[in-house]
C-alpha cells in the first residue's frame, strides 16, 4: 500500500478518536462492531457513523461485506495515519517525501523533522504479500492469541528499534535510531549504496574481511543477525559497511544460533564468489571464533522487547516459512499436473493415429503385427526375420503368434475363394429373399411372445358418454339429410346478410351526423365573423 499523507492535515480530533477506538477494538475483534466503536470513542455530540463513513471513503477503515453484524476493521492506511499523528506530535516527523525503497515486509520513505533534517521512515507491512493465500488456506487467529497483522508489524518494529538502539550505543555501524511508534521507525539517512548494486570493488579481500569481522563481532556481543546478505548491507564511499534490517536478529543462546551463524557466513562467501570472483579458504566458525564478551541480548530484553514478544514473532516467522513452502509445493504440483496432462494429450493423439486401420494392419499396445497378402509374401521370409518392434530377437510367444496369424490368413483366403467360385447372382437373390423372410418371421414371433402386462383383477370397461360431443363420430350418431343441410346453409346466409345491413346502416348514420356537425361549425364561424364585422 502506498502512503498518501495529504489527508492528515484535514482530519480532525474526532476522526483520530474514532480511528483509535477502532484500533482498540481490533485487539479482541477481527471486525469491530459499530456500537463498540461508538462506545469507546465516546464523542460528546455523537455522530460516530458519520466519521466512520468519512474514514471509509478515504480507505482508512474497511467495512466488511456479508458480516453477521455491522462493523469495520482498521486498514494499514489508518494504522499509518495513527503512527504519523503520534510521530508528528513528538516532533520526529514534520513532512513526508518520496518512497526510496520497497520490500516484501516494509516500505522506506524520506521524511523530515521540524528542523528540516532529512531522515528515513521505515513502515513494516507484514502479511502484505501472502495475505490472500493465508486467508484462503489457514486461519492463524485460531492458533495464536494475537489480534491482527498490525500487531505483528508492531512487534517487528519494536524488535528492530530495540536492536538498532543497543547496537548504536555499543559502537556498531548501524543507522541512528530516533523514534518508533506502532509499526513505524524513524532513523538517520545514510549516504551509501546497497551492496547488491555494486558491480566492482577495488579490493574485494579487504571488504570481505570487514564483513566477516562484523559477523564475529556481533556473535561475541551475543547477537546473530540472521539475514546477513548483500540486500541488508550498505557500503559508504570510504568502503565501510553499514548494517540494516534487524527483525530476524537472535541471541547466541538461541537453539538454532549455530545454523544462523553459518548461514550468514555462507551468504557472504557465495556473493563474493559470484559477483567479484573472489573466494577465500579462511572463514569464521561458530564453535571456534565466537567467545561471548558482551551481553547485548540481555540489554535488548531490558529495553522493553521481552522474551514473550520474541516467541510470538518467531512463531509468526515460522508460520510464514511453512506457508511459503506450501505455496512452492502447490505451484510445483500444478506444474507437474499440467505437464502430465500435456503428455497424456500427446499420447492419446499418438494412440489415435496408431489405431487407424491401414492395409490390413493390426496394432496392439506393445506389439505391432501385419497380415501379409499374397503379393507381399516372399519366399524365404519366415519366423526368423520377424521383429516384435523392441529391438530384441523374437521369443517363443512372438513365434507362436506369427505362425497362428499366417495360418489364419491362409484359411480366410481359401474360404473366400470357395465362396466366389460356388456363388451365383440368382442364388444371391434367393438367399437374400429367404433371409428377409426369416427376419420377418422372427420379428412377428417376438412381438407375439412379448405382451403388455394387464392386471386380471381390474375390470377393463370402456366408458361411453350418453351425450356424445359435437365432433365425435360414433356408431349412434345420425347423418344429416339433404334438407337439413339446405336449412343450415340458408340460416348462415341470412345471418351474414343481416350483419352486413346493420353495418351499412351504422355507417350511413355516422355520415349524416358528421355532415350535420360540419355544417353547424361552418355556420357558427360565419355568424361570428358577421357579428364582429
Amino acid at each position: 500500500m502506498k502512503l498518501d499523507a495529504k489527508l492528515v492535515r484535514y482530519l480532525g480530533n474526532e476522526d483520530f478518536r474514532v480511528l483509535t477506538a477502532t484500533e482498540m477494538g481490533s485487539r479482541n475483534h477481527e471486525v469491530v462492531p459499530t456500537s463498540l466503536i461508538a462506545h469507546i470513542a465516546a464523542l460528546k455530540h455523537g455522530g460516530t457513523e458519520k466519521y466512520l463513513a468519512h474514514l471509509h471513503k478515504h480507505n482508512l477503515v474497511a467495512r466488511v461485506v456479508n458480516a453477521r453484524y455491522d462493523g469495520y476493521r482498521l486498514t494499514y492506511g489508518g494504522f499509518d495515519y495513527l503512527a504519523l499523528k503520534t510521530l508528528a506530535r513528538r516532533g520526529s516527523v514534520c513532512s513526508v517525501g518520496n518512497q526510496i525503497g520497497v520490500g516484501k515486509e516494509s516500505d522506506i520513505y524520506i521524511v523530515a523533522n521540524d528542523d528540516m533534517e532529512q531522515r528515513v521512515l521505515k513502515i513494516h507491512r507484514l502479511g502484505r504479500i501472502s495475505f490472500r493465500a493465508i486467508k484462503s488456506k489457514r486461519d492463524y487467529l485460531r492458533n495464536r492469541k494475537t489480534g491482527s497483522w498490525q500487531y505483528m508489524a508492531r512487534l517487528a518494529a519494536m524488535k528492530e528499534f530495540a536492536f538498532m538502539k543497543v547496537l548504536h550505543e555499543n559502537g556498531f555501524p548501524v543507522p541512528v535510531p530516533y523514534d518508533q511508534n506502532r509499526h513505524c521507525i524513524v532513523m538517520s539517512l545514510v549516504d551509501s549504496y546497497p551492496l547488491c548494486q555494486i558491480a566492482h570493488v577495488e579490493n574485494p579481500g579487504k571488504l570481505y574481511s570487514k564483513l566477516m569481522d562484523l559477523i564475529v563481532k556481533l556473535a561475541c556481543a551475543g547477537l546473530i543477525h540472521g539475514d546477513f546478505n548483500e540486500f541488508n548491507l550498505l557500503i559508504s564511499e570510504n568502503g565501510d559497511p553499514v548494517l540494516i534490517d534487524f527483525p530476524q536478529m537472535v541471541s547466541t543462546s538461541h537453539r538454532n544460533a549455530e545454523e544462523y551463524f553459518n548461514r550468514d557466513v555462507e551468504c557472504i562467501r557465495t556473493f563474493f564468489r559470484r559477483r567479484f570472483n573472489y573466494e577465500s579458504s579462511i572463514y569464521p566458525k561458530f564453535t571456534r571464533d565466537t567467545e561471548r564478551e558482551f551481553n547485548l541480548d540481555v540489554q535488548v530484553a531490558a529495553s522493553g522487547f521481552t522474551k514473550k514478544h520474541q516467541d510470538e514473532l518467531e512463531q509468526f516467522m515460522q508460520q510464514e516459512a511453512e506457508l511459503a513452502e506450501d505455496e512452492d509445493l502447490q505451484s510445483f504440483d500444478e506444474e507437474l499436473v499440467s505437464e502430465s496432462e500435456d503428455e497424456d494429450v500427446e499420447i492419446s493423439k499418438n494412440d489415435d493415429e496408431a489405431t487407424r486401420p491401414q492395409n490390413n494392419t493390426l496394432v496392439s499396445q506393445s506389439v505391432k503385427f501385419e497380415i501379409p497378402t499374397q503379393a507381399e509374401e516372399e519366399p524365404g521370409v519366415g519366423v526368423e526375420n520377424f521383429d516384435n518392434g523392441d529391438g530384441f530377437p523374437p521369443n517363443d510367444l512372438a513365434m507362436a503368434i506369427q505362425s497362428s496369424m499366417e495360418s489364419l490368413s491362409l484359411e480366410v483366403q481359401e474360404k473366400t475363394a470357395q465362396i466366389e467360385t460356388t456363388a451365383s447372382p440368382n442364388d444371391d437373390e434367393g438367399e437374400s429373399e429367404e433371409s428377409e423372410n426369416d427376419d420377418e418371421e422372427l420379428f412377428i414371433n417376438n412381438n407375439k411372445s412379448v405382451r403388455p402386462f394387464r392386471d386380471p383383477k381390474v375390470a377393463r370397461v370402456r366408458a361411453v358418454s350418453p351425450t356424445p360431443s359435437r365432433g365425435s363420430s360414433t356408431a349412434t350418431s345420425k347423418q344429416p339429410t339433404p334438407e337439413e343441410i339446405r336449412q343450415r346453409v340458408k340460416r348462415s346466409m341470412m345471418g351474414k346478410s343481416t350483419k352486413e345491413a346493420s353495418r351499412s346502416g351504422t355507417r350511413s348514420r355516422n355520415t349524416v351526423k358528421n355532415s350535420a356537425k360540419r355544417e353547424a361549425t361552418r355556420a357558427a364561424k360565419e355568424g361570428k365573423g358577421n357579428f364582429w364585422g
